[in-house]
């Protein structure tokens, strides 16, 4: 018997000891590893191959992107076409671009390639120069800060989206968040530099590790086109609404004191607000932000080839590398992590579509007021009450991972919504009252998207057509043009 137990505890010694050894081996090679570059990057260098030269270990998982497969429960990397799947959302943004055409994110490599074959994009004339003016670019491509760089920060903001397409031809990559000399963190975008100023803060006071979320928040953040800016006027410049603070209530108050709103909706007429995707300012208010866990602690973990240790650039879902992410804290099985995961995101989704739906019925009685004669005097409060309830709304939909990332706040935004709502549609039922209608508004038969884009009265064959037509007759022009730069870029 004690034999048995020595063996026993000599295989378990063995066992540690080589994982010891085997970890001993591992850092040993690292500190061996000596960077020696083999081209001289320059700056702005939008050619993420270019990097990959000097660091093919981070550049070959970045391509990694590409791969679309993976769908989580609220997110992924597999396009979805999202109004498909919600229908109420067309209603919801109906007279707004979103309404047309909204399909889940796919991996920084699709930037280029999904922002050309949006509906979004598409012009009056099939020619890609619609509404959207240039400013749309600025998340899409180190093609950005290059163009900037060149033409200053004021010149790429101005003008329609078509006009710098022949300049953005490189996806999301390494002059986004990297120094082209010493490769440390860097921000390239100057609205998240003069949001911080807004706040009395300065950014070049950020940790490393505080870096390794910041460089996400120069896109994942809410923002709008501020055409008002003294000196700047007509421009619209890329602005976050950061000077009250981040919370959504913050931000609610500094749009409404600016008066701001990104588009009137087509049925009830309220000044509306979009929310784009607030996802660092949710992280905030989370525990992994509390305890000091990064963005690209989670989503692009470290990861180690041939004894070397680097971070992984294959941005994706925590959903899909448990491993490397959540198990590097977290002990618990893969399966159950991802299961306390989705819970989370199920049980805030409850809630929030009780929140749309709500919102979706604010929308179409209201219409039912104008329909009947109400003035604006008497519709006032009741849009105010829309604006807010939806941007409630809109803010912890368009956040994405914040039902996990902050639970708790996501709840508070959700429940807050519902209370804005529920005081909105009383004031409408008093109103249809008055006006003489004291029945149940008719919904309309959304249950498609075909059937909810008629209702708000899109021509989605049209603008199909148009969009074709950009892409048949303008995007090869772009492709051309851009070619050509790329193979004199380096001489410039």
């Amino acid at each position: 018997m004690k034999n048995k137990v020595l063996f026993i505890v000599t295989v378990v010694v063995v066992f540690l000891l080589g994982l010891l050894a085997s970890s001993i081996v591992n850092r040993k090679n690292e500190a061996k590893y000596k960077y020696v570059p083999q081209v001289d990057i320059s700056a702005n260098e939008p050619r993420n191959d270019e990097w990959g030269k000097n660091f093919p270990q981070e550049y070959q998982s970045f391509l990694q992107t590409e791969q679309n497969d993976f769908e989580s429960y609220q997110g992924g990397s597999k396009m979805r076409d999202m109004l498909e799947e919600d229908t109420r959302l067309v209603v919801l943004w109906a007279g707004y671009g979103f309404s047309k055409d909204y399909s889940q994110g796919r991996g920084h490599q699709y930037a280029i390639e999904d922002i050309h074959n949006s509906l979004r994009t598409g012009g009056p004339k099939g020619n890609g120069d619609g509404p959207m003016p240039a400013t749309c670019w600025t998340c899409k491509s180190p093609d950005v800060p290059r163009l900037m760089n060149e033409i200053g920060i004021d010149e790429f903001y101005k003008g329609k989206w078509a006009d710098k397409g022949e300049e953005i031809v490189n996806p999301i990559g390494c002059a986004d968040c990297h120094d082209s000399k010493t490769m440390k963190l860097t921000i390239t975008r100057p609205a998240l530099v003069e949001a911080f100023e807004s706040m009395g803060k300065d950014i070049n006071k950020a940790t490393h590790q505080e870096m390794r979320s910041l460089v996400c928040a120069q896109c994942h953040v809410e923002y709008y086109f501020n055409k008002n800016i003294p000196g700047k006027e007509g421009i619209p410049y890329l602005t976050l609404p950061w000077k009250n603070g981040m919370s959504v209530d913050a931000m609610e108050k500094y749009y409404d004191e600016i008066e701001f709103k990104d588009w009137t909706h087509k049925l009830s007429r309220a000044p509306m607000l979009k929310a784009q995707h607030p996802g660092y300012e949710t992280y905030l208010t989370g525990v992994h932000a509390d305890r000091g866990v990064s963005c690209a602690d989670c989503h692009m973990p470290y990861k180690s080839e041939g004894g070397q240790k680097f971070t992984d650039h294959h941005i994706q879902s925590p959903m899909n590398n448990v491993a490397n992410s959540c198990q590097v804290c977290h002990r618990e099985e893969a399966e159950k992590l991802r299961a306390n995961v989705y819970e989370r995101q199920q049980k805030s989704t409850d809630s929030r579509l009780k929140l749309e739906d709500a919102i979706v019925r604010m929308h179409i009685e209201a219409k039912k007021c104008w329909d009947l004669g109400a003035t604006e005097e008497q519709m006032e409060s009741i849009l105010l009450d829309i604006r807010h309830a939806q941007w409630r709304w809109d803010y912890a939909a368009a956040s994405h991972g914040a039902s996990f990332h902050a639970p708790v706040e996501i709840g508070r935004v959700i429940s807050s919504g519902l209370d804005v709502a529920t005081e909105g549609r009383v004031k409408l039922a008093r109103l249809l009252a008055d006006l003489g209608y004291n029945k149940p508004v008719e919904m309309p038969d959304i249950s498609t998207k075909e059937k909810a884009q008629e209702y708000i009265g899109l021509d989605i064959e049209k603008l199909t057509k148009e969009k074709n037509e950009f892409k048949k007759n303008l995007l090869p022009k772009w492709l051309e043009t851009a070619e050509k730069r790329e193979e004199t870029y380096g001489s410039k």
